[in-house]
């Protein structure tokens, strides 16, 4: 442990001196104001610095899940002419929103977790902040989009199919896109305009976070804060409420159903998807919480609460979804033997 907190002190002071030297050279006789850094330090587990190899293990592990599980969702999909409806389209979505969220973070957390390698340039530090984002936006959107077709499945079954058709479901995948895309596209520039210490490079995370970049500045971060807000608002908090919502709809429909085997199969269709709400929204809140009230708290929780919002949805959605959905666990099955699908 102190050989890698030497390391982060000394690697901090090696990157700090070399760009207050090269700035100085380059411009001796300027007083420069504006300071903007060209790396950032990431950290892994605060205080198990020493252990980061054996914690490596299960990190690979959930990573591998993750990528295994939501990829062969998407074959089976892909392969299986049953499955071409509109609840599987919006669960490949989910899945592919999944390994686009795994795929934001693996290559910086094993870099730190396996190499002990915590250095991230600033433009990649944005670049991956924003898919990261924009991964979580898209799939509180798809978790909103299918609460949607639960309701139209359950309220108005003659009509699903009509209402649902192609066209509708490509342009609600648009929308998905483009909403995450132009919610997220501000905030990078947004933080490329504020002034950095000098000092101050070193990231509460293995991967760039919002919330931990826009702390590092030496400048008023009020309209930062005012957008970010307004994002976690205007996609997640919306999304939240309207999927409650549209479980109160569903739940007035169920009631209204004269036998109750109707109701008890109405509400199983349900349940993998009122799961993956909660695995996906439980975290979210909890990092939300954290870094507004939270600050008082040791590092190592602000880290677990991260690492459980961006891995466990990932690791336990292709497994709630083959566990309670038939049609699904059986195309995964068949896509592992490699049989033809029907």
């Amino acid at each position: 442990m102190s050989h890698s907190l030497s390391f982060l002190s000394s690697t901090v002071y090696a990157l700090t001196e070399s760009l207050t030297v090269s700035n100085d050279a380059s411009q001796p006789f300027i007083n420069i104001s504006f300071f903007q850094p060209q790396s950032f330090l990431m950290t892994g587990i605060p205080g198990l610095e020493a252990a980061h190899g054996w914690i490596s293990i299960p990190f690979s592990s959930m990573y591998t899940v993750a990528l295994t599980g939501n990829c062969l969702i998407l074959l089976a999909v892909k392969r299986t002419h049953s499955l071409h409806q509109p609840m599987y389209y919006f669960l490949s979505t989910l899945a592919l929103s999944d390994v686009g969220l795994s795929l934001s973070t693996l290559p910086s957390t094993l870099a730190v977790l396996w190499f002990n390698y915590h250095v991230i340039s600033f433009h990649t530090c944005l670049i991956q902040m924003f898919f990261l984002h924009s991964f979580s936006v898209v799939e509180s959107s798809v978790l909103l989009a299918m609460s949607f077709d639960h309701f139209v499945a359950i309220s108005n079954p003659l009509r699903y199919a009509s209402i649902l058709i192609n066209n509708v479901i490509i342009r609600i995948g648009a929308v998905i896109v483009a909403r995450a895309t132009l919610s997220l596209f501000p905030v990078p520039f947004l933080l490329k305009r504020l002034n950095n210490c000098p000092g101050k490079i070193l990231l509460s995370h293995s991967f760039c976070y919002h919330a931990d970049v826009m702390k590092l500045a030496c400048a008023d971060i009020t309209v930062n804060i005012l957008y970010g807000l307004y994002v976690v608002l205007s996609t997640v908090g919306i999304d939240s409420l309207l999927i409650v919502m549209s479980y109160s709809l569903i739940l007035h429909t169920v009631m209204g159903l004269a036998s109750p085997r109707e109701r008890v199969h109405a509400l199983n269709t349900c349940v993998s998807h009122i799961l993956a709400v909660l695995v996906f929204y439980i975290p979210v809140i909890g990092v939300s919480m954290i870094h507004r009230f939270g600050r008082h708290l040791p590092h190592i929780v602000h880290a677990l609460v991260a690492y459980v919002y961006l891995v466990v949805p990932p690791v336990l959605n292709p497994i709630i979804y083959s566990v309670k959905s038939k049609p699904i666990r059986g195309a995964m099955f068949r896509v592992l033997r490699g049989k033809d699908q029907s």
